[in-house]
């Protein structure tokens, strides 16, 4: 088994813990491998594979009818009235994300395990696992949709088993097994408790060699060279055709014995190819680049630990992305037990997860991204009327996947004030239009209905003119002297106006309405602490010490803020960067702070946000992570989100600018990073040491910009098809 330090991860022992199970994925199905070559198990995770628990029948409270009075109270000086504002239900949880079941393949007892490992490409999405007499290599599929596993092995028992973590007892299981043919063809369906709703899981057991056997519920296999098996799982109602879904598994057989390889092939014309598009190489010590990942995690100073996240949280981002972006947990769960649902969480983590998608060249995953968003569309436009009476869209600050309607939400989160989830959620779609130089129709479409949200919404002002946002709320923190539900958040007054002048920038023919409502916005306000205020209605006092950094929202993901643009706001969103506590120790948070720190151009904060994260044991054997220190709870965000702050210390753009090397921190003095996409149509290879650094524009199309390095600004004249080859001086 060949080595893949940087581009993979590897083990000398298999997964005890779900945690540590090797995970691949196509964005549709997911495998948690453990790699054990007596009992080895896969659990089967797959995107729409949510529990009833009644919120599917939910609706958006039905509000807008006393919105004029909350609004009025909120004005004239009432900081409580806004608990209030609630048709009364209990805090409901969307539906949650679970596992399928789990795959067992077990060996006799007496089987030789000697020269154990198990690793994970990711330039493949293959985990193999191997020992003296036993051999396994799984992927999922990128093209035919489907769990593909071979194992080498002269006997085996192979079943579907639904006893995972956490099931729920009332779960009505049926088991199925028959021979065909081609091999022999398991089912598992599961029947959720008191709903019409189930899921069936199919594996086809192709056994080359030897003999094949039904002990049910599972299958025998006895002598044989090889076995391939193949899996896929659908969520339905009624019944499911067993029989067809095993006739679509035994077409894609293909040539007998090489039909992992024929499959394989056609699932690297796909994965490879978007995997291998940006590298990072940091100059990493050779001998940590071969460590099993366990020990690497071991060393949080060392640079080749930062490049095997980098590599494997591009690949667990890509791999967890395809019907939809990832979840909290990307694309996998051992237990049916999920943190907040294993949800789609808007006012944050989705976002920080896909924060690299444009610039990190992975556009499937703005493509899954957008896939939420659209199907969703006319449950956002039911969340305007009924809270808002207002036309247009307002997103859910949680989603299944299924329901966009807003009802998660009450008195310590009144989700249902929130109104800047749509603009946050356009963001990637826009930075992706940027990127490839066309607009998306679809993209222009909804934020024409953002834009008409804001028409509606936007009617009431202050004693200097300026438009009030009221009702008003900064996920997930408060005031210090006052509710949560409040009157001009700083992420609000932000994103109603960048999103008012990106729908302006789409829509020619209605700009000049949408730009003069967004110059009726009041300014953001700085606090006596010379910090950019939480809220900019005088009087509300900041509450430093949370994980969310809601307020700075102009600065990432927008490019309101700015050092070079608008210097004083900047040293006052620095100033509030300064201040801010890390709460809990969240993840996010921590990964959250960095990149603001970064387009700040703090290389300092952002190194001590990083160490924060890199000693805080917050990675698994996996290099999946987790949500708090010391690998508590099972959560993506970590490991999605530090590629994009990888990148934000050593490139940004903008359609308009270039901003090379803005802060990195002195443990990455020198690197490479190739690939990387600007929003202005070009890819860029980047090196540096600390003396000098080399850019290589490859442009797409002809456009003047702004070069900003350490030195200063300059103009760069870019032609279509012209590489332009720069070369700086220290930094």
């Amino acid at each position: 088994m060949s080595h893949v330090p940087v581009h993979g991860t590897w083990e000398p022992a298999p997964a005890t813990r779900w945690e540590d199970a090797f995970l691949s994925g196509n964005g549709h199905h997911g495998a948690l491998v453990f790699g054990d070559p007596n009992d080895d198990r896969v659990i089967v995770t797959q995107h729409t594979l949510v529990r009833p628990n009644g919120s599917e029948h939910a609706r958006p409270p039905r509000l807008a009818a006393e919105l004029p009075a909350l609004q009025d109270r909120l004005l004239a000086g009432d900081r409580t009235v806004a608990e209030s504002f609630t048709d009364g239900r209990p805090l409901q949880w969307v539906q949650p994300f679970h596992p399928a079941f789990q795959i067992r393949l077990s060996r006799p007892a007496d089987s030789v395990r000697g020269g154990y490992r198990r690793a994970v490409d990711f330039t493949t999405g293959e985990v193999t696992a191997a020992c003296a007499d036993w051999h396994s290599r799984l992927f999922v599929s990128r093209a035919d949709d489907v769990i593909v596993q071979e194992v080498t092995a002269a006997d085996l028992v192979v079943s579907l088993d639904h006893r995972l973590p956490g099931a729920p007892a009332g779960l009505g299981v049926g088991h199925g097994a028959l021979l065909t043919p081609e091999g022999a063809l398991l089912s598992l369906r599961a029947r959720y408790p008191d709903s019409d709703r189930a899921y069936t899981g199919v594996t086809l057991v192709a056994a080359f060699g030897g003999t094949t056997e039904l002990v049910p519920p599972g299958v025998s296999v006895a002598g044989a060279r090889s076995v391939l098996l193949l899996t896929r799982v659908r969520r339905h109602t009624g019944d499911l055709d067993v029989v067809a879904e095993g006739r679509e598994l035994r077409d894609l057989l293909g040539s007998g014995e090489g039909s992992y390889e024929d499959l394989l092939g056609r699932h690297l014309d796909r994965h490879r190819t978007a995997y291998r598009r940006v590298t990072l190489d940091l100059g990493a010590d050779p001998a940590d680049r071969t460590l099993p990942g366990s020990e690497l995690l071991k060393r949080p100073h060392s640079t080749a630990l930062l490049e095997r996240l980098f590599a494997a949280g591009r690949y667990h981002l890509l791999s967890s992305s395809g019907l939809l972006p990832p979840r909290l947990t990307g694309l996998w769960t051992g237990d049916w037990n999920t943190a907040w649902s294993g949800a789609f969480t808007t006012n944050a983590n989705l976002n920080l997860q896909t924060a690299s998608a444009a610039a990190a060249a992975l556009p499937e995953v703005t493509d899954a991204h957008a896939n939420l968003i659209h199907r969703q569309l006319p449950d956002w436009r039911e969340n305007a009327r009924a809270v808002f009476g207002a036309r247009g869209v307002v997103a859910p600050t949680h989603t299944d996947g299924e329901s966009g309607y807003t009802y998660h939400f009450d008195r310590e989160y009144p989700h249902q004030l929130w109104t800047a989830g749509a603009d946050w959620l356009l963001k990637p779609l826009v930075d992706h239009d940027e990127t490839r130089g066309a607009q998306d129709p679809r993209t222009a479409a909804v934020l024409a209905e953002i834009a008409a949200f804001y028409e509606d919404f936007l009617t009431r002002t202050d004693a200097d003119g300026h438009l009030v946002v009221v009702p008003s709320y900064s996920p997930e923190n408060r005031p210090a002297n006052a509710s949560w539900g409040t009157l001009n958040a700083a992420m609000d007054l932000s994103a109603a106006r960048h999103a008012l002048l990106t729908a302006a920038a789409y829509h020619p023919e209605q700009a000049q309405k949408w730009r003069e409502l967004a110059d009726r916005l009041p300014p953001h306000r700085i606090n006596a602490d010379g910090a950019l205020a939480e809220w900019a209605w005088p009087g509300l006092d900041d509450t430093y010490d949370h994980r969310h950094l809601s307020h700075l929202y102009g600065v990432w993901p927008l490019d309101e803020i700015t050092p070079y643009d608008t210097p004083d706001l900047a040293a006052a969103a620095h100033r509030a960067l300064a201040l801010r506590g890390a709460e809990n120790h969240s993840a996010h948070g921590h990964l959250h702070h960095a990149l603001i720190a970064a387009r700040l151009r703090n290389p300092d904060r952002v190194a001590h946000a990083l160490r924060q994260v890199l000693r805080g044991d917050f990675f698994h054997a996996s290099l999946m992570s987790a949500h708090y220190p010391n690998r508590d709870v099972y959560n993506a965000d970590a490991a999605h989100t530090l590629p994009a702050v990888l990148i934000e210390m050593l490139v940004q753009s903008t359609p308009d600018r270039l901003v090379l090397l803005p802060a990195v921190p002195d443990a990455c003095p020198r690197g490479e990073l190739r690939g990387v996409r600007t929003r202005f149509g070009a890819e860029i290879d980047l090196s540096w040491t600390p003396d000098r650094a080399r850019a290589v524009i490859k442009p797409g199309r002809t456009h003047r910009i702004e070069l900003r390095t350490s030195s200063g600004a300059e103009p760069l004249d870019l032609v279509a098809g012209e590489d332009r080859v720069l070369t700086l001086g220290a930094r």
